[in-house]
């Protein structure tokens, strides 16, 4: 296993973090955050177009790039530095349900439309949905089943976190068509959200870091930079240590779920740690990097809350952290 991106993963890295540099800054993430769709349309389309996003892990067969789920996993690292809301995180779920479970009927019909970046999304039970509410596909587990969902009533809900867009979706009352198998789709589902979530906590812990390493160069006290301060320096290298043995924990489980060759049960070992170390230490990074800017953070006018936000709220979404490590030990 390498630990290091290839010359195309770190390019496409590269592009996918200019882009957001350019169109999701600061006031762009808060003003998508809070638009009636809940992400940048404009940005989703140029990401999908002329990048491929949501076609990465989609077979050539299917009009996708080929590629596999490490490629997403590095994309979605960028945009949870980023902050940016994204429909790529339901898209991701969704699609390698349907990889693992849809019928080749359901796999022609829908992957192309994926890939061409129509939103779609997966309902695993009476929880809130990820993008349940904007989604041109929703598919669903019922029971032994995995259905595909016409026109589902879903409304809008509430979360601490607004750049991850949640809903509640009427199954019982929509029309379902059986279109593959339910356990199948369930337990991929289930694996690659905790992967990709783990991405995009590594990335959101490299954004406090950098964010507060700025921020120690510039603030001043007692006459010097409060970055000159040893204690300071130690919870700052505590940060970084943290984030990169969350990549590397990332990274594995990414690379585990991209090989068909990975046993089931190791696959599983990596994902389940590298979610329950990643989550963790996402919340401990946003929790300093509140601290280490002086608490001024937590208020609305400052990025630290969104970091703070959206550490916790990545923690809710497919397990959290000691749920994770119970599921290893037993």
């Amino acid at each position: 296993m390498r630990f290091a991106l290839s010359a195309e993963q770190a390019e496409l890295a590269a592009t996918v973090r200019s882009l957001l540099e350019k169109r999701a800054d600061s006031a762009a993430v808060r003003a998508a955050s809070t638009s009636p769709t809940g992400h940048d349309e404009a940005l989703w389309v140029t990401l999908c177009e002329q990048i491929g996003v949501a076609a990465l892990a989609i077979p050539e067969e299917y009009d996708g790039v080929g590629a596999g789920f490490f490629e997403t996993a590095v994309v979605l690292e960028e945009i949870g530095r980023s902050l940016a809301p994204s429909p790529l995180l339901a898209t991701t779920i969704a699609t390698e349900a349907l990889l693992a479970g849809g019928s080749d009927e359901a796999r022609q019909r829908l992957l192309p439309r994926i890939a061409a970046g129509e939103i779609v999304t997966l309902v695993l039970g009476d929880a809130s949905v990820l993008d349940g509410d904007r989604a041109a596909i929703v598919l669903a587990v019922v029971g032994d089943d995995l259905v595909e969902l016409a026109e589902p009533r879903a409304r809008w809900a509430e979360s601490m976190d607004q750049s991850i867009r949640l809903a509640f979706v009427d199954v019982a009352g929509a029309e379902a068509a059986v279109i593959g198998h339910g356990g199948a789709a369930r337990a991929r589902a289930e694996l690659v959200g905790a992967a990709a979530v783990s991405a995009l906590a590594v990335g959101l812990c490299d954004r406090a870091l950098r964010m507060t390493v700025d921020y120690s160069k510039e603030r001043v006290q007692f006459g010097r930079p409060i970055g000159s301060f040893q204690a300071l320096k130690h919870r700052m290298a505590d940060m970084l240590c943290r984030t990169e043995l969350a990549r590397s924990a990332s990274w594995a489980a990414s690379y585990a779920l991209s090989d068909p060759d990975t046993a089931p049960a190791e696959a599983e070992l990596l994902t389940r740690s590298a979610a329950s170390y990643s989550l963790e230490a996402a919340q401990h990074v946003a929790a300093e990097c509140v601290q280490l800017h002086g608490g001024i953070a937590i208020t609305w006018e400052h990025d630290a809350h969104l970091v703070f936000k959206r550490a916790h709220a990545l923690g809710q979404l497919f397990g959290a952290p000691h749920r994770h490590r119970r599921s290893v030990t037993l």
